[in-house]
């Protein structure tokens, strides 16, 4: 007699009281334990209804296959084919699978274009609405004076616009705006006089701690690379522009990207927060500058895109006003910018300067501005009458970086050859740093907030401890470029110097600080 369940004579019978059926012990076991029921009738089965079967000691007879050589030769041959068979099944399934899968990527790769293009074709619709809506209000004699038209979707200058020799008129710098940035002026000098250093600015010895914290890929594999970092000190957001065109902005404290702002179509050159008005501008090497404006649900919508320069954007900054910016492009010439109507006042261009500008930064009280040229001339400009007061030369190469302290007194410029250290007040160089070799230019410097501290950024990152004309300026760190590429394009300080923002040649944002442990003991 034969098992229920195998089929197979059983080793140890065992019957069922209620059906009568065999099985084999260890089996019917097993299926009572997991279901308690009866394999053929489906009946409430308990161990309690089965019965061991007496029988002599059972010998399993052996198959006549098995009883000679040949048989035992087909059995195997047998099993080789059914083999084989099986394996030939799985590489159809495998063959089919991966088909499947280049097909799907396929699909996933065509969506993602078509979501590309449908965002830049959304982001180009919301930038002419946002132009139209600002000069819907204006009546036709201004919007024929100070606006520019559209046509197929490109800024083209109307023939009123136009004044003699082709250049495009502007508004120009009005009484009153020359009175709010002086009044702005005679604030913050004012101010400067009480200010006394923080009592929460990191310590020298908390910087000669600093070390590598984080690091953030913000930016696509592609095209690797961070060109420009600001940090809105009043939030702890930091924001990067990329080579492969975005601009980020980055959560430091939560590690999370807030927003990646897309639209232009080369490497952004330049970003900057305008922090009391949630605006953040970005310039590019596409040769325009975008304005954008934080929504309530706390995206960032492109609000206006200047298209006044004619050659790539290479610095954009921010008057203390908030009201106002100014941008500086190869094409020889910087434009002052009314931050509300997206409208540049003013387009200043230097007959002399022939090479176009590389850098630009405002004073701290907002009435000199700072241009660094591409032949290596660093330019000083009074803003009220946009005329050229200063120029420093002694550089070599191209002016990559221009940093005001904010004691009002000193200007770090950094080009080819390193640091150069000028005083305002005398306007002569009183102090230089040749930081690297010939072939390593120095790409950034940063005085952080209280004007104690100066970063600079090249092949590596070195802080400085601010001196005086004739006091040492130390070297406090020295931190090494860690993406590998040699070059660490920007560098930024955190709120009271408690971090460093390090961008480089990777897509890598890096912070470098005081690790935890030695955070809480600072005071």
């Amino acid at each position: 007699m034969n098992c229920s369940i195998s089929g197979e004579v059983p080793e140890e019978p065992v019957v069922s009281i209620k059906s009568g059926l065999l099985y084999e012990k260890r089996l019917i076991e097993r299926h009572i334990s997991d279901y308690g029921k009866c394999p053929v009738t489906g009946e409430e089965l308990t161990m309690g209804d089965i019965v061991p079967v007496k029988t002599g000691k059972i010998v399993k007879p052996r198959s006549l296959t098995a009883a000679s050589i040949p048989g035992m030769l087909g059995m195997f041959q047998n099993e080789w084919d059914a083999l084989m068979l099986s394996n030939f099944a799985l590489e159809q399934q495998l063959h089919t699978a991966r088909q499947e899968l280049s097909h799907a990527l396929y699909q996933h790769d065509a969506a993602c274009r078509v979501i590309a293009r449908l965002k830049k074709e959304r982001d180009e619709a919301r930038s002419l609405l946002a132009q139209a809506e600002r000069q819907a209000p204006l009546p036709a004699s201004a919007t024929t004076a100070n606006v520019s038209a559209l046509s197929n979707g490109k800024r083209a200058a109307e023939s009123e616009d136009v004044g003699p020799g082709g250049k495009r008129m502007r508004p120009g710098v009005s009484d009153s705006i020359i009175a709010e940035l002086t009044e702005c002026n005679a604030s913050l000098s004012q101010q400067r006089k009480k200010r006394q250093i923080p009592p929460t600015l990191a310590p020298i010895d908390a910087l000669e701690r600093y070390t590598q914290l984080s690091s953030h890929p913000l930016h696509k594999t592609n095209k690797p690379g961070i060109t420009s970092i600001d940090i809105n000190l009043s939030k702890d957001i930091v924001a990067t522009g990329g080579v492969d065109s975005n601009a980020v902005l980055f959560n430091r404290t939560s590690g999370e990207i807030l927003s990646t702002l897309s639209g232009h179509s080369k490497k952004v050159t330049s970003v900057k927060f305008v922090a009391p008005n949630d605006v953040f501008l970005s310039g590019s090497a596409d040769k325009t500058v975008r304005i954008w404006q934080r929504s309530e649900e706390g995206n960032y919508d492109c609000r206006h895109i200047l298209k006044d320069h004619t050659a790539e954007v290479q610095a954009v900054t921010v008057h203390a006003t908030n009201n106002y910016f100014v941008t500086a492009s190869l094409d020889t010439t910087w434009c002052f910018y009314d931050l509300s109507a997206g409208l540049c006042l003013t387009q200043v261009e230097d007959p002399s300067n022939s090479m176009g500008y590389t850098s630009a930064a405002f004073h701290p009280d907002g009435l000199i501005l700072g241009t660094g040229t591409n032949g290596a001339t660093v330019r000083i400009w009074d803003v009220k009458s946009r005329g050229n007061v200063a120029n420093f030369d002694g550089h070599t190469g191209a002016v990559t970086a221009i940093s005001f302290s904010e004691n009002g007194y000193f200007l770090a410029t950094a080009a080819h050859d390193g640091v150069k250290l000028w005083d305002l007040r005398k306007l002569k160089n009183f102090r230089s740093f040749e930081l690297y070799d010939q072939d390593t230019p120095t790409n950034s410097v940063d005085f952080d907030h209280s004007g104690s501290y100066l970063a600079i950024a090249g092949s590596d990152i070195r802080v400085y401890q601010v001196g005086s004309v004739k006091a040492e300026w130390n070297c406090i760190k020295t931190l090494p470029d860690l993406s590998g590429t040699g070059r660490a394009t920007s560098v930024k300080f955190g709120p009271d110097a408690r971090y460093l923002a390090v961008g480089s040649m990777d897509r890598n944002l890096r912070i470098f600080g005081l690790p935890e442990d030695d955070a809480s003991t600072e005071p």
